[in-house]
């Protein structure tokens, strides 16, 4: 299902040198007799070509230290301790978990650049195709697909940074722009989005896998409405809820019978509204087997690299789940095997406080965060298969819309319009159906926050949601009370502020 993203590399890497590239050195000069500056984005191919290069910064999103880490470690679903002299990374992740974290973490820094390289590209393919295939029938269309993609970078600015500047130009940007309100982001994602939409592709199909197409755009638009509250003040439960009805009763998306299905190495399923295609040798970037697995646990899946023991789950995260909910096979416990299913793994490193001994043991239990978390404890990040045999990158596509979100939020929204609303309590119960798990009786936010965490666990999104739900500031394991609401938002990066005296650094921080 990578085909839209692996066709014509060698065409998109010409046209990357000679157009994108900011440097003129070592210059093949046959590349110009083949892709020369009178004579490409002349055919279709050229179009998608140059379009594919808006797309490829997305591999930035689900590795380590970056939006996908802050995103996770900062909620009560996943954390990185220190176990002795590994991962202490200057202590970033402990701040991370904590809330005690500073403008000076190079995660933060990572985020802002990741979307604003995103930003960027969009804006220079969006001239590029204005000035060179401007007369062609499609390029009003692939603007538009570009405009909802830098629209997805820019909603995730603002849930991240909250004021950030607005930049839509390339060649003339400003190159110390100044911050926007959260306000203006705010309406500029809407505008971009309502504009737009309506000018891409409705299908769902191979031809628009993994590309913005209308579903996609308003997958973005509901997710805007679900925390407008939160970026402007104003609730929009209702377009919210509209929104998202919109792609529920298209017909074009359904629940997957296998919750994990979403998530396997070939997880193309029609329960997905977007996903990043992420490839072991085209796409790169999704490491997530290395980033939790133990060392001993490259045997387990015949590994051709061994994994760093770091990202794993909380307790309290891992026992919100009913034994029998299938969801809870997302986690990796218990004790450890080889590839063949019965040779036990040992920890030659294990730790003379271990219980477990040097049997290889995911405990539920953390003894502590740092400094010498035991090498064996927290259960790990298991949702996404492991394929045997993997390189450090994975195949699987990371999942960043799909149907049973719709639903939830969908739910959520109709429960803000009306706590007794039947619509709402069957939304919730087809999702809790399929996890194999009772149907509620009625619904309360703690049900509703809960459900989506068993839900959406290691999907980016717990951040957002502890925040709507008021809980992202409260005490709790390994984590003391931060009680002042712009927390919610991250600082700028201090490396931004350096290099843009224009910027102004969110309350807070320093």
């Amino acid at each position: 299902m990578k085909i839209n993203f692996l066709s014509s590399k060698i065409l998109l890497a010409a046209i990357l040198l000679m157009t994108f590239n900011q440097s003129c050195t070592n210059l093949d000069e046959e590349l110009f007799d083949t892709v020369s500056d009178a004579n490409f984005l002349k055919t279709d191919e050229e179009l998608n070509a140059a379009l594919l290069a808006a797309y490829t910064n997305l591999y930035g999103f689900a590795g380590h230290n970056g939006i996908w880490s802050i995103n996770e470690v900062s909620t009560d679903e996943a954390l990185i301790p220190q176990r002795g002299g590994d991962w202490y990374d200057g202590g970033q992740w402990l701040r991370m978990h904590r809330h005690e974290y500073t403008s000076s973490e190079d995660a933060f820094n990572n985020t802002w650049n990741f979307c604003y390289t995103g930003i960027g590209t969009c804006n220079r393919v969006i001239e590029l195709l204005d000035e060179k295939a401007g007369d062609k029938p499609s390029t009003p269309t692939l603007i538009a697909e570009l405009k909802v993609l830098r629209a997805m970078y820019y909603y995730w600015l603002l849930d991240n940074f909250g004021d950030v500047p607005i930049v839509e130009a390339f060649k003339t940007a400003n190159p110390t722009p100044s911050k926007n309100t959260r306000q203006e982001v705010y309406t500029f994602v809407e505008s971009q989005l309502t504009d737009n939409i309506g000018k891409i592709s409705s299908n769902n199909d191979v031809a628009t896998y993994g590309r913005m197409n209308s579903w996609t755009g308003k997958a973005i638009l509901a997710k805007l409405y679900l925390n407008a509250e939160r970026y402007t003040g104003t609730a929009q439960w209702q377009k919210c809820a509209d929104v998202c009805n919109e792609i529920i009763s298209s017909g074009k998306f359904s629940l997957a019978s296998n919750f994990f299905a979403n998530f396997a190495t070939s997880n193309k399923t029609p329960e997905i509204v977007f996903a990043i295609p992420y490839d072991k040798v085209f796409g790169q970037g999704f490491n997530i087997d290395q980033m939790t697995m133990h060392y001993q646990s490259q045997k387990t899946y015949n590994l051709q690299a061994q994994p760093w023991n770091g990202y794993c789950s909380l307790q309290e995260f891992y026992n919100s789940f009913d034994n029998n909910d299938v969801r809870k096979k997302s986690f990796i416990a218990g004790p450890q095997y080889a590839s063949d299913g019965t040779t036990r793994l040992e920890d030659s490193g294990f730790e003379a406080a271990d219980p477990d001994g040097a049997p290889l043991t995911f405990t539920p239990e953390i003894n502590e965060h740092f400094p010498n978390c035991l090498r064996q404890a927290g259960v790990r990040l298991g949702k996404y298969e492991f394929e045997l045999g993997a390189t450090p990158n994975l195949s699987n596509d990371f999942v960043v819309f799909r149907l049973a979100d719709i639903m939830l939020m969908r739910a959520e929204a109709l429960w803000h319009l009306d706590n007794g609303s039947t619509d709402a309590l069957d939304l919730v119960n087809q999702v809790r159906a399929r996890a194999g798990v009772p149907a509620f009786a009625a619904l309360t936010p703690d049900d509703l926050l809960a459900e989506r965490g068993r839900e959406m666990f290691q999907e980016a999104y717990r951040r957002q949601d502890m925040i709507r739900f008021g809980k992202y500031n409260a005490t709790r394991t390994f984590k003391p009370a931060s009680e002042d609401p712009c927390y919610g938002f991250f600082p700028i990066p201090k490396n931004q502020l350096n290099s843009n005296p224009s910027l102004v650094q969110n309350p807070c921080y320093n």
